[in-house]
């Protein structure tokens, strides 16, 4: 073998092994992305499962405000929906609704004393409370996954194996605007 050609094959297999390793940190990253999708939807499943039981106690009072309970059954249902089809844009949507609601649910509950007492409702609350706590960690993480696929993808000479091997975008988890605005605590109090 002359010397041109072990030249020329050299620098063939350290290209392929080049062309390897970033392919592998790609298939990395979009596994850290579903991996990361996969966490979030674990806690709004059992978010998704202790708001039904939520509901039902605050049902118990009559007088408790109908219509804040209507609009959570409706907006757990869009974020079911949304997480089953991982429709990540709807997701965010219905996920400020529903967080929305369940401020209010909480706000509106200081209004009856008795409902305040329970023990179911307290624990109950406590329980979501940590869920949303527990989905806003995995929604960070989830980004963070997102922003390095993202960032690998856009770059040279990463950009080339991706296209080749068709690596896609993935999209952030957003916040809609007006869960990033000021919350009007009195106005959660009016009724």
């Amino acid at each position: 073998m002359s010397m041109g050609s072990a030249i020329f094959w050299g620098v063939v297999l350290v290209a392929a092994i080049y062309v390897i390793m970033l392919y592998n940190g790609l298939v990395q990253l979009k596994h850290n992305v579903a991996k990361s999708w996969a966490n979030i939807d674990v806690a709004l499943k059992q978010r998704h499962d202790e708001l039904p039981k939520l509901v039902e106690v605050c049902r118990q009072y009559k007088q408790f405000e109908q219509a804040t309970l209507q609009a959570v059954i409706e907006a757990r249902s869009r974020v079911q929906s949304a997480r089953e089809a991982q429709d990540v844009p709807a997701l965010s949507r219905a996920e400020g609704t529903l967080r929305m609601g369940l401020g209010q649910i909480f706000a509106v509950a200081e209004a009856y004393p008795e409902l305040k007492a329970n023990e179911h409702f307290m624990e109950l609350q406590q329980r979501i409370s940590t869920l949303e706590s527990l989905i806003s960690d995995r929604r960070e993480l989830y980004n963070e996954s997102v922003n390095i696929n993202n960032v690998r993808v856009d770059s040279f000479p990463d950009t080339l194996v991706a296209r080749f091997f068709r690596f896609g975008h993935h999209p952030l988890l957003e916040f809609a605007d007006h869960e990033k605005a000021d919350v009007d605590v009195a106005q959660l109090f009016i009724r």
